[in-house]
């Protein structure tokens, strides 16, 4: 069951390439949603077994590089971690699949157009079921270059082809990176299995200092820039809105721009030991979160809104992972899947509305012709913002508390700047709502009279995003970040004098060392 996850896409992918033509449109995108839809079926059953009864599960499937000191197996690691980015990951591809049939039925690329989905969705599970760096970075890569066949899937358009170069010549730089930190660990320890390396790592740190660990970790963290779009390295996430709706919502939700984070907090082993590294992913989170949400306040395009929004709620999760927080950050990665996804998928049925247009300032008016898009946009928004009692309050608000708790410059400087950052995530939210659905039409009449609702292939992704939005959150939130609760095991641990401790609502009750 475990390797049918990862293999799954993958059979979708390649049946809907080679043989897209023989079974038609309908036909590919039956397969390949119908292959991602079985292995999100199966990722939950692996959070009861390995999160829920505390079961971690290592599969050893092949040798793959043995040479010398390398020894590179295909393998897989399913502990708590894993399994809970396997839901979001494989829950969001398949209601984008779905959804995906529907807003590309006038394409007659469809095969290809699910072909590469599901391929994406496929690399993005190598990636965060790997249990050693190279086989990480095949993920890592893999994603990457589908992200340049999704962004250019219309490649007629210059400007597509121009983002979807700008995309992967960026995270090339990125990439580079995180190359280099994987061949420093591999030259310091002579592994690149996770497990077998971590281990290492505390007696090298007692007999050598942290200088080089610190090092190595800022290399990993240049991945992680590139990778999760932070400051410096994330011109190309706007920019990659010239994709189709479906590519934006995979890439920006669950799976591609969280690559980043997932590999921060799937190292903390090695960040626990680099409090400079730290530091520097904290200072860095903030900032991003900051710009992107500053920059987020001007843009015009409903598209290019929610990307920079994507792009500050990343500077969140990566100062959470600056502050020791790790298990704080993945609950907003989780969280955030699921209103990101849904802003973006209700997006597309707005533009699907309007003949394709994206521009806010040429919509208005839509709120009678698109009630059921405006109720999820309006969730998707709320959600977003933070607002009480809602999924992304109940993560956004505990970074908060912890950065105010951390009694650091790092923790005061990412504190304020977070704080600003979602009062400006609020006024942009509303900003979008007010120019698509409220103010007074700027469209062309036959935009108008042609304008519908979205049709049930749309519609059922974005009701089941809208439940994640509403109550994800609230039901999670004592396993995940719950005093008591054992469900990362072994999987996020951090050092006694980083540890902060929640109460079972979360909130912040003691900080060890102060109270």
């Amino acid at each position: 069951m475990y390797l049918s996850i990862v293999a799954l896409p993958l059979m979708g992918a390649i049946t809907a390439g080679l043989f897209g033509r023989f079974i038609g449109p309908k036909g590919a995108g039956f397969i390949t949603t119908g292959c991602v839809a079985l292995a999100a079926m199966f990722s939950i059953t692996t959070v009861y077994e390995v999160g829920l009864s505390g079961s971690p599960v290592y599969v050893t499937l092949a040798p793959w590089i043995h040479s010398e000191w390398l020894d590179a197996s295909w393998g897989f690691l399913f502990d708590s971690l894993t399994t809970s980015m396997l839901v979001i990951v494989t829950g969001i591809s398949a209601l984008v699949h779905c959804y995906a049939t529907g807003y590309m039925s006038h394409d007659p690329h469809i095969p290809r157009f699910m072909s590469y989905l599901s391929l994406f969705t496929f690399f993005m599970l190598m990636l965060i079921t790997a249990e050693n760096f190279v086989q990480m970075f095949l993920g890592w890569e893999g994603v990457g270059l589908c992200s340049y066949l999704l962004i250019n899937f219309w490649y007629t358009r210059i400007q597509a082809n121009k983002a979807a170069m700008k995309a992967m010549i960026v995270n090339r730089v990125g990439d580079f990176g995180f190359a280099l930190g994987i061949f420093g660990f591999f030259a310091t320890f002579h592994t690149v299995e996770f497990s077998t390396l971590f281990a290492q790592v505390p007696a090298y740190v007692a007999v050598h200092g942290n200088g080089w660990i610190t090092v190595l970790c800022l290399f990993l963290f240049v991945g992680a820039v590139g990778k999760s779009a932070q400051l410096g390295l994330h011109t190309w996430l706007p920019d990659a809105m010239e994709g189709p709706t479906p590519v934006s919502a995979l890439i920006h939700a669950a799976t591609m721009v969280t690559a980043g984070i997932f590999m921060m907090i799937r190292c903390l082993p090695l960040f626990e030991y680099a409090p400079t590294a730290l530091i520097v992913v904290t200072v860095f989170g903030a900032m991003t979160a900051f710009m992107a949400a500053t920059t987020g306040m001007l843009q015009n395009d409903l598209k290019k809104v929610i990307a920079y929004s994507t792009c500050s709620q990343l500077g969140y999760m990566a100062f959470a992972v600056g502050l020791s927080q790790y298990s704080v950050s993945m609950f907003h990665l989780m969280n955030h899947a699921y209103f990101k996804a849904l802003l973006f998928l209700s997006a597309g049925s707005v533009i699907h509305a309007v003949a394709d247009e994206q521009d806010m300032r040429r919509m208005g008016g839509l709120l009678r012709l698109l009630p059921y898009t405006y109720v999820m946009m309006l969730i998707g928004s709320m959600a977003l913002m933070g607002f009480p009692f809602l999924t992304g309050f109940y993560s956004k608000d505990v970074i908060l508390e912890v950065a105010y708790a951390h009694y650091s410059v790092a923790g005061t400087f990412a504190h304020w700047l977070g704080v600003i950052s979602a009062f400006f995530t609020a006024f942009y939210s509303f900003r979008l709502i007010y120019f698509t659905f409220f103010r007074d039409t700027n469209a062309y009449r036959t935009t108008i009279e042609h304008a519908h609702d979205a049709p049930f292939a749309m519609g059922f992704p974005l009701f089941v995003l809208s439940l994640g939005a509403l109550f994800g959150g609230y039901l999670t939130r004592d396993a995940i970040i719950g005093p008591g609760s054992n469900y990362w095991g072994n999987a996020i641990v951090t050092l006694p004098e980083h540890a902060i401790l929640l109460d079972a609502n979360g909130f912040l009750c003691q900080l060890n060392g102060f109270l």
